[in-house]
């Protein structure tokens, strides 16, 4: 029996271990941010506080039955359906190998000492610990490392990119437009950290790079400034500013300057910063997107003129969404900066191709699919429903509304979404019960698991409807 209670306790650990890694893996590894800021508080007390209760509750055989026949069955079913699973990093591993060495060398001498007993608070608490301390030994030297790739690139150019929202797309339109010109390299995905960004530096940023792009994003004040003062980028882009993530900032004051931390390079040559940011006039500032004017915008792409060194340019892109002539106003600023030609950047710009889950436009099954999965922002996702609005046949939106805003703004995104499409799937329950009760002349459908998806386009859409993906959470929100 003492074997069994060994066995239970380590399996036991190791699965409050297994949730707890996993969702601090996706709230970026702050544990106050699981804690106070989770989504769904509810999955804390089913996994992780349920199991601990009962455990110090519940003698012998009935904790066995609870834990091994419906916790351990319901925790596997959870893990299972997670769309955003953990993905096992080297950081992973090393919580999870101190976290069994810690469990194994505990259990064993409460074996060897019979006045001991078996817990599961410490072994976490010294994984926890050791992990982060370790966590941050590694990253200075790997953060030491980084430094010294970059300064043995010669001539290097950087370029870094913030914005409230934004910045990954015109990180991926600088990026093509430079392209034709230069040896360019940009981060991946939405890679923003200073830790994604170190990483990426030592792993993948190849030595011949002409003109390196990163994108640098905040959750706290000085993490932009940790970035600029990493990279010392020559040419700084700040493009629109808004109340995203306004829930760490507090206010749009707050945000405005901390984004404005990117202007702190020692290196720094020019800054492009976005009408948004109050900023007082330098040589060296360029706000944007004063001279634009936006000509036409449409399912077939936007027209726009931008003035530029006192002549009006003409230009063309087949990307989707009038916002988007502001980001590639900022590009075009950028690119001409960097040596780029004006009969360049408008060759580059009429080819270009569009950033994957952002306004991106398909067809299939005789529908035309509009993927704005990744655009989380009221501003674009107005956009997007706007249009949307310029297509004559049926139009159904797949939103979880708005993450990481207001009510208000959702209220706002709802009361436009009301007056164009004729079908609206919710998924998610975090916006679900503002946006249906705002939503009164549209019909809506509340999906609370995303795995029900498939079957309600295939019931609720038909030949020749529009399917706008706007938005898209995690199932852990």
């Amino acid at each position: 029996m003492e074997y069994l209670n060994i066995f239970t306790n380590i399996v036991l650990i190791m699965s409050l271990g297994w949730y707890l890694i996993t969702n601090l893996q996706w709230y970026n590894y702050n544990l106050s941010r699981v804690i106070f800021k989770h989504h769904k508080q509810q999955w804390h007390i089913i996994y992780f506080l349920s199991p601990i209760v009962l455990f110090y509750l519940l003698d012998g055989l009935y904790f066995y039955v609870y834990f091994y026949l419906l916790y351990l069955t319901s925790f596997v079913i959870w893990n299972k359906n997670l769309d955003k699973p953990l993905v096992l990093t080297s950081r992973v591993k090393r919580f999870l190998i101190i976290l069994l060495f810690t469990t194994f060398i505990i259990d064993g001498l409460c074996l060897l000492n019979s006045e001991c007993s078996f817990g599961v608070f410490i072994p976490l608490f010294l994984a926890w610990g050791i992990t982060t301390i370790l966590e941050k030994i590694f990253f200075i030297s790997f953060k030491h490392k980084a430094k010294k790739r970059l300064q043995t690139i010669f001539e290097l150019q950087t370029v870094a990119i913030t914005a409230s929202y934004g910045k990954t797309s015109i990180k991926n339109y600088l990026y093509q437009v430079l392209n034709k010109k230069f040896n360019v390299y940009m981060t991946p995905r939405s890679v923003n950290t200073i830790g994604g960004i170190v990483k990426d530096i030592n792993n993948d940023l190849p030595m011949g790079t002409e003109i390196y792009i990163a994108e640098a994003g905040a959750r706290q004040k000085g993490d932009i400034e940790e970035i600029s003062l990493f990279l010392e980028p020559q040419y700084a882009i700040i493009g629109s500013v808004g109340e995203q993530h306004i829930e760490y900032f507090k206010t749009l004051d707050n945000i405005i300057h901390a984004k404005m931390e990117i202007l702190k390079s020692p290196k720094l040559k020019h800054g492009f910063v976005h009408d948004s940011v109050p900023i007082l006039k330098y040589d060296t500032i360029t706000k944007f997107p004063s001279g634009l004017n936006i000509v036409r915008s449409d399912l077939d792409g936007i027209w726009f003129d931008v003035e530029i060194d006192g002549n009006t340019e003409h230009f063309h892109s087949p990307v989707l969404g009038s916002f988007n002539a502001i980001n590639l106003t900022a590009v075009i600023l950028t690119a001409h900066k960097l040596g780029m030609s004006i009969d360049e950047i408008k060759l580059a710009l009429h080819n270009l191709k569009p950033v994957e889950h952002r306004l991106h436009l398909s067809k299939a099954g005789g529908k035309i699919i509009i993927d704005d999965s990744f655009n989380g922002n009221l501003e674009g996702m107005l956009e997007a429903v706007k249009i949307c609005a310029t297509h004559e046949g049926r139009k159904v939106i797949v939103t979880p509304g708005l993450v990481e805003s207001t009510m208000e703004a959702n209220v706002q995104l709802a009361h436009a979404i009301d007056k164009v499409f004729d079908y609206v799937i919710i998924t998610g329950s975090l916006n679900a019960k503002l946006l249906e009760k705002t939503i009164t002349k549209t019909t809506t459908l509340i999906l609370s698991d995303k795995r029900q998806l498939e079957e309600a386009l295939i019931q609720h859409t038909n030949m020749g409807d529009l399917v706008l993906f706007a938005n898209d959470a995690p199932n852990f929100i």
